[in-house]
């Protein structure tokens, strides 16, 4: 990670934020407003594609507190909830925010990522960032005192140095510090791969439904289906990695063919047309064996990314940059409680995924998609299932025991039936193994 030999000018700042996602973007405001010298420094140039349009409830306290609800408000479509499609179920289930245990955030939005991550990225440059696109930071190199060296590609061919007090790492699946100091992980308990377009002119919901999100279970994986404002429709497939492997054309007509493999999700998009080149993506889920050195942070998906089915990624990022903000500032205005921040910070950003994975290890397992579909409010479970499934993890609401209750009843009903248990348990484990061969 070496710039020794770079006779670029260098310019000095007090954090160096790589990547000008939620993330980045979030940790660089936040800073930017407490008087310390920011660059955040996007490879890209804005508006981008960015896949990952649904948001949770639990986003909405973060952009008051950034000050850009309105603008959020704007370009959003408002989500209630979510509607899950099972082929073994003759009847699609519901799940609303509203009925989650803590009552005050009853929606979120679906957004387009190029709008919603532009009005982050210009909003900490109003607040003082230099927000700089087209500038890929292509090597760090760390002193012994935790300060470090950032050499940076412009788009136009320049070159720059850059001295930066600390580095956050907000560079999303690049995961550039996790990639280069070795620390990034495959996730040996879930892998899966992705495949996904924009269709216009799918069949939505009437009325306050409009928005919901709908996840469609089929053989191979799920499907979502996300309504934007402006009447695209965000269709994508996370399948196990033995079905990516089987294709043998190209993307565009492997995702069209996927698609009539679920028949439900086939009927919604009857008509519809595709705006762009499906994409596909693998190795999905990762996760680094740390969330901070000397010197810098990871936060979102530079330390980790599971299964998007709970549609996580933009809450856990944005979440992790709120804590990054306040142990980089500890760290660089009061050193005798960076300790203390830094292991406030590495609890919180490990929690989240850690919550969310139990549930996402066993989501298609027969069992839970019988839960799933009906929940029950025994013990507060279903309110407590809906406050996860709002982003409700960092303990607004007093629901670990209900979802400890629900765990215990998800191993009841898996042991009721264990023979479905042990096919979907091997069927589960071969796709795995079959991942970690690929990987070898």
């Amino acid at each position: 990670m070496s710039v020794e030999g770079s006779t670029a000018a260098t310019r000095d700042c007090d954090v160096a934020v790589i990547g000008g996602g939620p993330a980045g973007s979030t940790v660089a405001a936040l800073l930017a407003e407490r008087g310390l010298r920011v660059a955040l420094l996007e490879k890209s140039r804005h508006p981008r594609f960015h896949i990952g349009e649904s948001l949770l409830p639990a986003n909405l306290p973060l952009f008051e507190r950034l000050g850009v609800a309105a603008e959020v408000r704007a370009i959003g479509m408002q989500k209630w909830g979510a509607e899950l499609v099972s082929p073994v179920h003759a009847q699609p289930a519901r799940l609303a925010f509203a009925d989650a245990w803590d009552k005050s955030l009853p929606y979120a939005y679906q957004v387009r990522r190029s709008q919603f991550d532009e009005i982050l990225f210009r909003n900490a440059e109003r607040k003082g960032a230099q927000a700089l696109e087209g500038c890929r930071v292509r090597a760090v190199e760390f002193a012994g005192d935790g300060s470090a060296r950032l050499q940076v590609q412009r788009d136009d061919g320049g070159e720059e140095n850059w001295r930066a007090r600390f580095v956050a790492d907000a560079s999303g699946r690049d995961t550039f510090l996790g990639n280069r100091l070795g620390a990034k992980r495959r996730n040996a308990r879930h892998n899966s791969a992705a495949l996904y377009a924009h269709f216009r002119g799918a069949r939505r919901h009437e009325g306050q439904c409009a928005g919901d999100i709908t996840i469609f279970w089929f053989e191979h994986g799920w499907f979502w289906f996300i309504p934007l404002a402006d009447g695209v429709t965000s269709v994508g497939a996370v399948v196990w990695p033995y079905y990516m492997k089987s294709r043998a054309k190209p993307v565009n007509d492997f995702l069209m063919d996927t698609i009539v493999l679920c028949p439900k999700l086939a009927a919604r998009l009857e008509g519809a047309e595709r705006m762009t080149d499906a994409e596909a993506t693998g190795n999905y889920s990762y996760a680094c064996d740390r969330t901070h050195g000397p010197g810098y942070l990871l936060l979102g998906d530079a330390y980790a990314f599971i299964d998007p089915v709970f549609s996580t990624g933009v809450m856990l990022a944005m979440t992790n940059a709120a804590d990054g903000a306040e142990a980089i500032e500890a760290c660089l205005r009061r050193p005798r409680e960076a300790r203390r921040a830094l292991a406030r910070f590495d609890r919180r950003v490990r929690r989240g995924p850690r919550e969310f994975s139990w549930f996402i290890y066993r989501v298609t397992s027969p069992a839970m998609r019988g839960l799933l579909m009906a929940p029950r409010n025994l013990l507060r479970m279903k309110e407590a299932l809906l406050s996860l499934l709002a982003g409700d993890v960092f303990a607004r609401a007093p629901i670990g025991p209900s979802l400890l209750a629900f765990k215990g009843l998800y191993y009841f009903l898996s042991l009721a039936d264990p023979r479905v248990a042990l096919r979907a348990w091997r069927r589960r484990r071969s796709s795995l193994h079959e991942a970690t061969n690929a990987g070898a």
